[in-house]
């Protein structure tokens, strides 16, 4: 301190929308103030709300736009886009012979065993996909150049037909993307106006489809996210914030918001993603290494694992109907959330979602003139929730709604009011048991081997019953687990991901090869932290896309820079090996490799922020009151508490009801709970 100045404050931001809430968490770094809040989403006006939360927190918090030095957002505009199917109307160019590419797909049908499985309705309509006389071979060589006659006439045809954007798409492009930039120079030639975007600018993978689908993702959003993102900028400078926007990646990284315009496509799952960010960051600081996520906001439940404190990756996540073919964090999700309608279908069958209330017009408890019964409504019924104001004093529940609204229900069903509403509850946690049994599976996990760490929210509401019926005997409830999501992007590196396409045998000869493709992503992605404004060290991990020659898809291998300049390729088979064993049980340590894809993530470390801790006290906590609860089939006395007046050490066994200012902690009988000195909150169950 220079001249016995005060610092000035230093406020980082991290927010995230969701598709009822819009949550804030903020941080002055020199106090060590934490801020938090939700504000009810604004469909209508997407990004009105982040305004009126800034607001909110200058009064309440006193907060100082012009003293924020670090601002991530989180956005589901894109996934949005894509399941409501509001994206720009597009022309495919592809390959004469070829334009039946994103129908036929892999030929692999949604559901392999229904009888009643249909493919999707694609982003492109059949009538807007034209094929251009052009061809390249596998090892590049040019042996039909572009029609370009043919590429005037389409883009007249394309134009006739609505369309406001190209995808290029031609086979091959991964190893040489030159004839899909002279036909995008021909069209801007043609017809600037349009935009344009070629396979190999957005994802140059091996693979004709994925390719195809990903380039088509990116453009189909392109418009939308461009006209956000650009309104969000403008925005935040009429409210004097200096920070660049920063967005949250599917990745679990961030990006600047220049590069969201452009790579629309690393956005689609950025929400899902900085909530596993955010997990992690919980868990590392509470010491758990294998953790189970649950993530319910209004709309969804999201799943994903944690295995020795590290997000798990992977590629072909679902954005709706749609495979996702970057890198992303791995997110299993299902239509169930606090704002899920339960309804009674022709044969008198009660069903939970996958409809929303949303925010608009929400659950009938938010007296926003939601009439449908929904989860919230339920809990409401029962009596785990309406006992504090919700979501930081935006709401107040309205009991008597609840009741209404699952009484109709009750009616329907011959039913008792009690008995319905813990029907729902009892729906909802199964049809989120049925999907985390997938994902465990597919895992090769035991979850009792993990801890259930529950957030948005919905999580802490419904993820002790979640946990008991997994049995799994430990949970862990950060303090603020409603903004957990909008916390992961606070604490979220710039992250990267660049792909070279090799599709070479692992022999010596391919060694050089392997290093000069190192060489040249290793500048591109310096390149590229460099234009995000990071000016540290950067963090650049390998890996490669590798198979035994003869099957058909392949394994991730992490691959250290020292095998390359040793030029030693008997450590990578090695590495393949032994993955290949780890998934599948075999591997075959006399056959031949391939390398088709080298990967590398350049990530700069974002803030290293840290929240104070207090010595744990043990002492047991008192009640503020007793609650009458449907809980186990008919009604119990439960103790309430308010989670602010937990200090460190606190203890106490359930059932209970831990009230805080994002949402509700139920605790099922059988549970004993402990506060930390991070005031996390534990649960215990008896095996």
């Amino acid at each position: 301190m220079d001249g016995g100045t005060v610092p000035s404050a230093d406020w980082k931001v991290g927010v995230d929308i969701g598709g009822t809430f819009i949550d804030f968490c903020a941080l002055e770094t020199r106090s060590g103030q934490v801020a938090s809040l939700k504000v009810l989403t604004t469909p209508d006006d997407p990004g009105a709300e982040l305004m009126t939360g800034l607001s909110l927190l200058a009064e309440r918090e006193g907060l100082d736009p012009t003293a924020v030095t670090r601002f991530v957002h989180g956005t589901t505009v894109g996934v949005n886009t894509i399941i409501q199917r509001k994206g720009a109307p597009l022309a495919l160019f592809t390959n004469a012979g070829f334009e039946d590419v994103i129908e036929l797909a892999r030929l692999r049908m949604p559901e392999t065993y229904s009888l009643f499985c249909s493919r999707p309705e694609q982003l492109i309509t059949r009538d807007r996909v034209f094929g251009i006389p052009a061809r390249m071979r596998s090892d590049g060589r040019e042996t039909v150049k572009p029609d370009l006659a043919v590429v005037a006439a389409a883009v007249a045809s394309a134009k006739a037909r609505g369309a406001v954007g190209i995808v290029i798409a031609f086979l091959h492009a991964w190893r040489d993307g030159a004839q899909e930039e002279a036909v995008k120079a021909e069209i801007a030639r043609l017809a600037p106006e349009l935009f344009v975007f070629t396979s190999a600018e957005v994802w140059p993978v091996i693979r004709e489809y994925e390719r195809t689908t990903t380039a088509i993702l990116n453009a189909y959003v392109h418009p939308r996210i461009a006209g956000y993102l650009t309104a969000l900028e403008q925005r935040l400078a009429d409210r004097g914030v200096p920070a660049r926007a920063l967005l949250t990646k599917s990745n679990g990284g961030v990006m600047n918001a220049a590069e969201g315009k452009r790579a629309c496509v690393s956005m689609l799952l950025s929400g899902t993603a900085s909530g596993v960010i955010g997990a992690t960051w919980f868990a590392r600081q509470a010491g758990e290494k294998r953790v189970l996520t649950l993530d319910i906001g209004g709309t969804s439940a999201d799943f994903a694992l944690i295995i020795d404190g590290e997000p798990q990756y992977g590629t072909g996540e679902m954005i709706g109907e749609f495979p996702l073919y970057i890198p992303s964090v791995s997110v299993s999700s299902i239509g169930i959330g606090g704002g899920s309608i339960a309804t009674v279908d022709g044969q008198g069958v009660l069903r939970v979602g996958p409809e929303s209330a949303g925010s608009t017009p929400g659950p009938a408890c938010y007296a926003r003139g939601g009439e449908q019964a929904t989860v919230t409504d339920a809990m409401v019924v029962c009596g785990w929730l309406g006992h504090s104001e919700m979501a930081y004093g935006q709401l107040k529940m309205d009991a008597g709604l609840a009741r209404a609204s699952v009484g109709r229900l009750a009616a329907q069903l011959g039913r008792s009011l009690d008995d319905t509403a813990q029907a729902i509850l009892d729906i909802a946690v199964s049809e989120m048991f049925v999907e985390v049994e997938k994902l465990s599976s597919r895992a090769g996990v035991d979850l009792k081997d993990f801890t259930l760490m529950p957030f948005g929210g919905g999580g802490p509401m419904l993820g002790a019953f979640l946990a008991r019926e997994l049995g799994m005997t430990r949970l862990l409830a950060p303090r603020r687990p409603g903004v957990v999501s909008a916390l992961g992007g606070l604490v979220a590196d710039l992250r990267g991901d660049f792909v070279r396409t090799l599709f070479a045998e692992l022999t010596a000869s391919v060694l050089p090869q392997l290093k000069a493709a190192a060489a040249a992503m290793v500048q591109e992605g310096r390149n590229w932290l460099a234009a995000q404004g990071h000016v540290g060290p950067a963090d650049l991990r390998f890996s490669a896309d590798m198979r035994y020659v003869g099957q058909s898809y392949e394994i991730e291998v992490p691959l250290q820079p020292a095998w390359l300049e040793a030029d030693d390729p008997a450590a990578i088979a090695r590495e393949f090996h032994q993955t290949h064993q780890r998934i599948y049980d075999f591997d075959d340590p006399d056959g031949r490799i391939e390398i088709v894809n080298l990967r590398l993530s350049a990530i700069g470390a974002g803030p290293a922020l840290s929240f104070p801790e207090t010595a744990e006290t043990d002492a047991p906590a008192s009640p503020e009151c007793e609650l009458t609860i449907h809980t186990g089939g008919n009604r119990k006395p439960v103790g309430l508490y308010r989670r602010a007046d937990l200090p460190p050490g606190s203890r106490f066994a359930g059932p209970a009801v831990v009230a805080q200012e994002d949402t509700t902690v139920a605790i099922p009988a059988g549970a004993t709970a402990r506060v930390d000195g991070h005031l996390n909150l534990h649960l215990t169950f008896a095996e």
